[in-house]
């Protein structure tokens, strides 16, 4: 299983940071978690065929988490035609807009058929031969999800944005085996984290949804520290392979 990190920005892109996505591939096949961003131009440039992309899934409606959804759906439905990505919804009012706006942008003309987006609710909400997806509820809006993925035997948890870890933070996170723990910082300072994270049966821990300026001195100092597991922050175009 391989992550590569395409935005890893807080609620506004940076200079150098875009807003939240993640892409998993497995077994030549590509899983997207959160579309804050124009993923549709990364792929392009990894020579990524969109036939090979299997899942577009969203923690949350958040704009910084979802603006990159609208691209991505309307040239899945007129241009890249033979592509058949699942398109998962964390609420459902987001998609009658969004055929809304796709409908008026084609002169009316009726979406394809088989244009697949569909809400979801907590539990296991997608399951193919290389990967499950289960999502677990969270408190940082009225329909917000951390995602536990399995594949090749393996588990990586993205908390997505949490209300604070002493809230919500996942549960499946002391109770499952993981190869990665992916957790936002741009809603509570790292420090916050740390006393969960030590708890967490994790391998390895990076933050993502990165407010670099207003908890610099924390993150500056949680990576001089010394932890019981491999620590840092993600960055874009950070590439991993576990």
């Amino acid at each position: 299983m391989k992550l590569i990190f395409i935005g890893t920005s807080h609620g506004v892109p940076e200079s150098d940071r875009r807003c939240s996505s993640v892409m998993l591939e497995v077994n030549g096949f590509y899983y997207l978690v959160d579309m804050g961003t124009q993923v549709v131009e990364d792929l392009r440039k990894r020579g990524i065929a969109l036939e090979n992309v299997r899942l577009a899934i969203c923690t949350h409606p958040h704009g910084d988490h979802t603006d990159g959804l609208l691209s991505f759906v309307d040239l899945v439905n007129w241009y890249f035609k033979a592509a058949d990505p699942l398109i998962l919804l964390p609420d459902s009012r987001l998609i009658p807009p969004l055929r809304a706006w796709l409908t008026a942008t084609t002169d009316g003309k009726p979406l394809r058929e088989n244009l697949r987006i569909e809400p979801f609710e907590e539990g296991v909400v997608y399951e193919d031969e290389n990967l499950r997806v289960t999502a677990i509820r969270t408190k940082h809006c009225e329909n917000s999800f951390a995602f536990l993925i399995e594949a090749e035997n393996k588990r990586v948890l993205f908390t997505g944005d949490l209300c604070r870890p002493s809230v919500d933070f996942p549960q499946a996170a002391f109770e499952t085996e993981l190869e990665l723990l992916v957790c936002e910082t741009a809603h509570f300072s790292p420090d916050d984290c740390i006393p969960y994270f030590d708890k967490a049966k994790a391998k390895r821990v990076l933050h993502t949804h990165v407010n670099a300026r207003r908890w610099a001195d924390a993150l500056s100092r949680q990576l001089a520290a010394r932890h019981p597991y491999e620590y840092g922050v993600a960055f874009d175009g950070l590439e991993l392979t576990i």
